[in-house]
């Protein structure tokens, strides 16, 4: 079951949403007639079209890139950042799926409510887990061995498509310890092959990343700042 339909986001060029097994996906293009003219919803339509509520600004230009991106590095510290304030909770660290960002760069400037659902168009749900330092690891090495996803909390070198060195609030991990790690649903429940999560219990209240990123976003405004992030070493390949 496919639906297709056209929006804008205060540019001059359309986009088409597909949605296929109820996942989202944005497409730059023109209207390419899969499923038939189908009227957009209000939802999706005043998403795409305003503003965020505060006029929200990027200081710097973005961008997606592995071992370490700073475009990765925004999405993970808003993730982090917002599940602390929503779940009331420390979290130790947060992940970014690398594959789930859809955008390979955000131009310095505005941010519409339209590029966040291009950034991020799934309805990926932000979930904690309480994870010990052994299986911490092992989603480590998996994320070394896909050349490295963005991280907040953790730092790491990837040598021979393992994780070394890791340092998790500025502390070798310890594999004993227990560590209360964010994630989006998809990636807890084993996509992208992070098997070693899917037995772990899940704390969901809901929260979806799309909203967390923009409220992260909104909240520079409210501050009188621009929204910036930079490669910090947090992922690096060792020499």
């Amino acid at each position: 079951y496919v639906l297709t339909f056209i929006f804008q986001d205060n540019s001059a060029n359309p986009h088409v949403l597909l949605i296929r097994k109820n996942r989202p996906e944005f497409i730059a293009g023109k209207w390419n007639g899969i499923g038939g003219k189908v009227e957009p919803t209000e939802h999706f339509v005043q998403a795409a079209q305003r503003e965020l509520k505060e006029e929200t600004n990027l200081a710097v230009d973005l961008e997606k890139k592995q071992p370490e991106g700073s475009l990765g590095n925004l999405m993970a510290d808003a993730m982090k950042i917002i599940a602390e304030k929503k779940y009331v909770t420390k979290v130790d660290a947060a992940f970014i799926n690398y594959g789930g960002i859809r955008l390979p760069s955000i131009k310095a400037g505005a941010i519409t409510r339209g590029k966040v659902f291009e950034l991020m168009p799934f309805d990926n749900i932000v979930v904690l887990q309480k994870l010990s330092g052994k299986v911490v690891k092992d989603f480590l090495d998996h994320i070394a061995s896909r050349g490295g996803w963005p991280v907040a909390g953790i730092t790491m070198q990837i040598k021979n498509k393992k994780a070394e060195n890791v340092m998790i609030n500025g502390k070798f991990i310890d594999m004993n310890a227990v560590y209360t790690i964010a994630n989006s649903d998809y990636v807890a429940n084993g996509g992208d092959m992070c098997d070693m999560l899917r037995p772990i219990p899940q704390i969901n209240n809901g929260l979806l990343l799309r909203d967390a990123l923009i409220e992260y976003f909104t909240s520079f405004s409210k501050e009188g700042k621009q929204i910036t992030a930079t490669i910090e070493n947090r992922v690096t390949n060792a020499q």
